[in-house]
């Protein structure tokens, strides 16, 4: 009767009444849902390590861990053989190393043009466009590097250059790991609040002192991570250092000659014939036990330098 009395938009909202309990259930039922997928996450980790670690035990019970550190040759389908995981983490290193002095400089300056100096109409063009090498397949980088890097490019300026050599598939690799830190790169900077900016700019600071004195410093340890994720990106390829580097293992740093890295040695044991079982065999295990031990280390420490370093604006 009291209904009667109301107008018609406070009748509307008295007959309708929220079901609390059915809004609790879909909550439940969309907490277990996305905690599902978290533990599907970590549980395919975990099925990662268990695949790794037994045959792993089995090849240290027969190598010493001290011999798999301080041997200088690593020529375990040889008849003497030697197994010194540092030649094949050099060989990785160097052509990280020589990927990062290529993508690293690019990847930040094009982070600064697109998030200080584009347009947003050209932003939205060029981001994208610099993300389709990240869907480039890695096995068309190892050719390109291969059959265009090498012999046209590198060996007319570079004497004593190899047609299989750790710098091409290094400069390369640079290109391939470009998109993922100009990508988180630039998105670092965009978050930068425009009120440290309007500040630089009224005590009198040009735009390049605002972003080299402000904005830079601010995103570091979004830069930083973005390079650590690189750094991982390119420790963890395969076909572009198995194509254009080689499969000579090595204890070198000179950049001209062949070399081969973890993963391509796990790329030469996979697509061979050796027997399972093998010491040969489990070599293949020790190898990405050290592979994985490597990228998780760091991804523990990006996660600790943002931690750390982290800018919070309010």
């Amino acid at each position: 009767m009291t209904d009667n009395l109301l107008p018609p938009e406070h009748q509307a909202d008295s007959q309708w009444h929220p079901n609390r309990d059915r809004s609790k259930r879909t909550e439940l039922i969309i907490k277990i849902i996305f905690g599902s997928f978290a533990l599907l996450s970590v549980a395919t980790t975990v099925g990662i390590v268990f695949s790794l670690i037994f045959e792993t035990i089995a090849f240290f019970q027969k190598v010493p861990f001290w011999r798999f550190l301080t041997d200088s040759e690593w020529t375990p389908l040889f008849t003497n053989p030697k197994y010194g995981i540092f030649v094949l983490i050099s060989a990785t290193f160097l052509t990280s190393l020589i990927a990062l002095v290529v993508a690293v400089p690019l990847g930040v300056l094009a982070a600064v043009c697109l998030s200080e100096y584009a347009p947003r109409g050209i932003r939205r063009w060029l981001k994208p466009a610099l993300e389709l090498l990240a869907g480039v397949p890695t096995v068309v980088f190892g050719y390109f590097a291969l059959f265009f890097v090498t012999p046209f490019i590198l060996k007319p300026l570079i004497p004593g250059l190899g047609t299989f050599n750790a710098l091409s598939a290094g400069i390369v690799l640079g290109f391939a790991i470009l998109p993922t830190i100009a990508s988180l790169s630039e998105d670092a900077i965009y978050a930068v609040p425009q009120s440290l900016r309007q500040g630089s700019y009224a005590l009198g600071a040009t735009k390049r002192e605002t972003i080299v004195g402000v904005v830079l410093p601010a995103a570091l340890s979004g830069i930083v991570a973005s390079v650590v994720l690189g750094i991982a990106r390119a420790v963890g390829e395969t076909m572009i250092v198995t194509l254009a580097a080689g499969q000579n293992p090595k204890l070198t740093l000179d950049p001209r000659v062949s070399i081969q890295t973890m993963t391509s040695y796990i790329v030469q044991v996979s697509g061979g014939d050796v027997p399972v079982g093998t010491l040969k065999y489990e070599t293949l295990f020790a190898v990405g036990m050290t592979l994985f031990i490597i990228t998780l280390a760091l991804n523990v420490f990006s996660f600790w330098f943002v931690r750390r370093f982290q800018e919070k604006y309010e």
